[in-house]
């Protein structure tokens, strides 16, 4: 300090940030974050392993090797531990494959993701522990709004691939893109449970809508003429009285 300087707040106290209260400050977010990721890594390893029947505060805690009251303290409950965990393992499962959906070009291919992504989740186990999710949110409210939650950011995913896809179209002016993602993805959360209980019976299925998605190629592919026709027969078919 030069002697025409008034000191400063830290100079005038004679205090200051030291490197050792920051370093200690920058260990303990570290901890904190491991621990967080430890209970939630945890939480889906216990629901592949036991069912949601034997997913608890106590197991889940045994899991990860540390004290049950963490999941308190960290997620307030076990429905804010599972909640979490939905939530940050499905963002990160959509990373994987945003670019992949970033790339299709027609419903068709689309279809073809979803089979991708299907195969992928069963053998990561994911399907698995959608399948406790949804069955445990039958009777229990908080887990059937955590579950939900973490559909619906599939939801959103495919809807923004439909609405691109749509725009050209001619079945644009039939099909409602938010409606569709939404069947879209429970025909696939579906058939992974139907899939897991009748194997063979689920890749009919999923063969089958692949067959649909070779008609809809073919109405995409149509030609100018083609293409107007199909759009005066919808017209057509909407001013029908149901």
């Amino acid at each position: 300090m030069t002697p025409t300087q008034s000191p400063g707040p830290a100079e005038a106290t004679g205090a200051s940030s030291s490197p050792s209260s920051t370093s200690k400050t920058a260990g303990k977010s570290t901890k904190k974050a491991e621990t967080v990721q430890r209970l939630i890594d945890a939480a889906f390893t216990t629901l592949r392993t036991h069912g949601i029947a034997g997913t608890s505060a106590r197991t889940v805690a045994a899991t990860a090797e540390v004290n049950q009251a963490l999941i308190f303290y960290h997620f307030g409950s076990m429905e804010g531990l599972l909640a979490e965990a939905c939530r940050r393992s499905t963002q990160q499962r959509l990373l994987v494959y945003r670019e992949r959906f970033a790339t299709v070009g027609s419903l068709r291919e689309l279809l073809v993701v979803g089979r991708e992504i299907h195969v992928s989740e069963q053998a990561e186990g994911n399907v698995a522990v959608l399948a406790q999710l949804l069955a445990a949110g039958q009777n229990d409210p908080a887990l059937g709004a955590v579950t939900a939650d973490a559909l619906q950011l599939w939801v959103d995913e495919i809807e923004t691939v439909l609405r691109r896809l749509l725009q050209a179209s001619p079945l644009g002016e039939v099909l409602d893109p938010a409606g569709l993602a939404r069947a879209v993805s429970a025909a696939f959360v579906g058939l992974e449970l139907y899939e897991g209980v009748a194997p063979e019976q689920g890749a009919l299925a999923l063969d089958a809508l692949d067959q649909l998605g070779v008609l809809v190629e073919v109405v995409e592919g149509l030609g100018p003429v083609g293409r107007q026709a199909v759009r005066l027969q919808v017209r057509r078919a909407q001013r029908r009285p149901s």
